[in-house]
């Protein structure tokens, strides 16, 4: 009897440990992939059709770009919360000047599309760089200075259009970055999985790449073993204007005008994106893979509930409790290393 007890209490307690050690090392976001596929499944008949995966795709495209950016300020310990103003700020810059170059030039597209890009880019590029300048050499707190210049960026952004949409690009940009399509994949994937690779070789391939793991994980032992930590956080902010930039562009391309209004919910679902994918609000903790499957998680979520027609208000509910949960899941997951070190 004591042995046939035995022996139906080891599957049990096997299995738990089996999806403890999965929770430890992956995080909560395999078991949310899992939940979410099954309930919207069940919700509608479409979700899980080839189409409607591809369009996922191409809708988180421009979160996970922007996740990646946000990435990288998590790694060292802070966050970007200016982020949405990024992509509305080089949207509104990259419209105006590629719209003016081409009012001036209309045989030269290509002109109009290349400065229109440089100029948006250049714009978001500059927020970061007076962030990184405020967090690395004034060590402004990431929350304050991010929060400042959301609203520097947001007011320059409605001063320049006067809160109205600019029109008058070339029709080539919306047609090319916006809705092209290259062996039945949308572009703006391939702009990801550029950003993807070459970050993901950064991080992973060079020694700079692991200063900003070591920047987040102790910053004063970092500087001590003659890491430039205050250029390492100076960089951090830029980069993450610079893909938060080109994601504003290519959103540009995709409504084929210049918002000033757009990118407004961008801070909440990368920073979802990035903890949910086990990116540590401690900073030093985060894998990019990860993060990519965190922003296609979020975008599968949004969607499956618009297929299942669930009202926009209840979304931003939906979001803001996977935060909260990703969070505690986090929480629990250290307390669990803890104990396995112990």
């Amino acid at each position: 009897m004591m042995a046939k007890g035995t022996a139906t209490a080891r599957p049990s307690g096997g299995a738990g440990d089996a999806a403890k050690r999965l929770f430890v090392k992956l995080g909560i976001l395999p078991f949310l992939l899992v939940i979410a596929v099954v309930v919207f499944t069940l919700m509608s008949d479409n979700f899980l059709t080839p189409r409607n995966l591809m369009n996922v795709l191409r809708q988180s495209v421009y979160l996970m770009i922007v996740s990646l950016g946000q990435m990288m300020a998590l790694l060292t310990g802070g966050f970007d919360l200016s982020v949405g103003t990024i992509v509305a700020l080089s949207s509104v810059v990259g419209a105006m000047a590629m719209a003016a170059v081409f009012a001036a030039a209309p045989d030269a597209v290509w002109l109009a599309i290349a400065v229109g890009c440089l100029a948006g880019i250049a714009a978001g590029v500059a927020i970061g760089v007076v962030n990184g300048i405020g967090v690395a050499f004034f060590n402004v707190s990431p929350f304050m200075m991010s929060l400042g210049m959301a609203s520097v960026g947001f007011g320059i952004a409605l001063y320049l259009t006067g809160g109205v949409p600019v029109y008058g690009m070339p029709q080539a940009f919306g047609d090319i970055f916006g809705f092209g399509m290259l062996f039945g994949v949308p572009a703006p994937v391939y702009v990801a999985a550029l950003l993807v690779v070459a970050l993901y070789a950064f991080l992973y391939r060079t020694p700079q790449g692991r200063y900003f793991y070591a920047v987040g994980g102790n910053l004063k032992a970092a500087a001590l073993s003659g890491i430039n930590a205050t250029g390492t956080l100076f960089f951090t902010y830029v980069f993450c204007a610079f893909f938060a930039a080109v994601a504003g562009m290519l959103l540009t391309a995709r409504l084929d005008t210049g918002e000033a209004n757009i990118g407004a919910s961008m801070p909440l679902e990368s920073i979802a994106a990035c903890v949910i994918a086990g990116v540590s609000l401690r900073g030093g903790v985060g894998r990019l893979e990860n993060v990519v499957l965190g922003a296609l998680f979020i975008g599968l979520v949004q969607n499956g509930m618009n297929l299942a027609r669930i009202e926009s208000y209840l979304q931003t509910v939906v979001l803001g409790a996977l935060l909260i949960l990703a969070v505690i899941a986090d929480q629990i997951r250290l307390r669990y290393v803890a104990s396995l070190k112990d």
